[in-house]
């Protein structure tokens, strides 16, 4: 389906419910998360995507909400330690995360240690499992020539990742339809993929789904929704 197709047939709605409604710069303010999560009431979105600073704020202001709060750990280089990624992950959730947005470690995969890059997924997917949390692992995939995108999806579905997912938004580029369409064809549908970087328009957020997104990361949710021409 074209990507107009998609607009004519998509209502609102739906749309909005495949946003997680984005501030991650390192300037962004409380008054900011207010704003955030103001609009993701108002327009419907899936979730806030926010730094684990702003969790414990974001969940309180959200709750009762139709959204939830999904938090990056060790972004957005994911370089912290096995150990950190775990703690950082432990607290978010403790503070209402009710998602994780998980740097996978880029090095180890290009490196080819197969078992440092699983091993901290793992960990995440075992804590996740426990609290009813989704664990989305971003491969930044700027970074990966086709094998290593191919490969790093594959270890992540094994080590229990539920979504792979394509950027941070702050490496040398952003979501691509080539590659969120290698990540779907790549993992099982048990596994979802999710987009983002540089998602700024409803044209681009509708060539991510047409590419075989389940989820869109965007700090243009409100921009998307506004020129949106979907139904309902």
């Amino acid at each position: 389906m074209s990507s107009p197709e998609r607009a004519a047939r998509l209502p609102r709605s739906d749309l909005a419910r495949l946003i997680d409604h984005t501030a991650l710069r390192p300037t962004t303010t409380t008054a900011d998360i207010d704003a955030l999560c103001s609009e993701a009431i108002r327009y419907g979105f899936w979730s806030v995507c926010v730094s684990p600073v702003h969790v414990r704020r974001a969940a309180l202001t959200l709750r009762g909400s139709g959204s939830r709060v999904s938090a990056v750990v060790s972004f957005p280089h994911g370089t912290s330690t096995h150990e950190v990624k775990l703690a950082e992950a432990r607290k978010a959730i403790e503070d209402g995360a009710q998602e994780l947005d998980m740097v996978c470690n880029i090095g180890a995969l290009k490196s080819g240690d197969d078992g440092a890059f699983s091993s901290e997924i793992g960990s995440l997917s075992e804590l996740c499992r426990g609290r009813g949390v989704i664990l989305k692992v971003i491969l930044e995939c700027c970074y990966l020539d086709e094998g290593e995108k191919v490969r790093g999806a594959l270890l992540a579905e094994r080590a229990g990742a539920d979504f792979v997912k394509t950027s941070t938004g702050f490496g040398s580029g952003g979501a691509t339809k080539e590659d969120v369409a290698l990540l779907r064809k790549t993992v099982s549908a048990k596994v979802k993929v999710k987009a983002a970087g540089g998602i700024g328009t409803v044209e681009k957020a509708l060539e991510m789904l047409n590419a075989g997104a389940d989820r869109l990361g965007t700090s243009s949710g409100v921009k998307i929704m506004e020129s949106f021409g979907g139904a309902g």
